[in-house]
């Protein structure tokens, strides 16, 4: 019975961990700045949520479904952007295609030098922001679907006011 739990604890770890290596269609994403990030977040004309990712980062792979079903609901009305850090392109661009989630803007930080403008070193991480890049509220580690519909309301109703 032990070996079979460690089998099936391997296999979890190793599907969640690789994935097909496919890019698909998605793109080369543009590499970023600390100066380029800010200046996209201050001019941001609509409420925005910025997700830092990584491809070999388990809780990211786990969050990435819900922003997919964010964006499709929200994208209209809120900006979504991604930014991937501490990555490679082939696993960025794979691990987008595994997740559907070339439909909004992603960017490139490999240094994770943008990342550490905003104040912080961790994956995943999720800022929400009203129009103009007024940081309304910052969550760490993997966001559930309550949390990501509450303050995506939150950052509309603001925007609106």
């Amino acid at each position: 019975m032990r070996r079979i739990i460690v089998a099936l604890v391997l296999a979890f770890v190793a599907a969640a961990c690789g994935g097909s290596g496919d890019v698909g269609t998605v793109g080369v994403l543009p590499a970023t700045t600390p100066d380029e990030l800010q200046q996209l977040i201050s001019q941001t004309e609509q409420p925005l949520v910025l997700n830092v990712w990584a491809s070999w980062c388990i809780p990211c792979r786990s969050e990435a479904p819900l922003l997919k079903v964010a964006h499709d609901s929200f994208g209209s009305t809120v900006q979504f952007i991604g930014l991937n850090v501490r990555d490679n392109q082939t696993d960025a661009r794979a691990f987008l295609n595994e997740f559907g989630l070339d439909g909004f803007e992603h960017l490139f930080d490999p240094s994770g030098a943008a990342q550490s403008s905003l104040g912080s070193g961790g994956v995943p991480l999720t800022f929400f922001y009203e129009p103009g890049g007024v940081l309304a509220e910052r969550h760490f580690g993997v966001i559930d679907d309550r949390t990501l519909a509450l303050n995506i309301d939150e950052i509309i109703r603001r925007a609106e006011n």
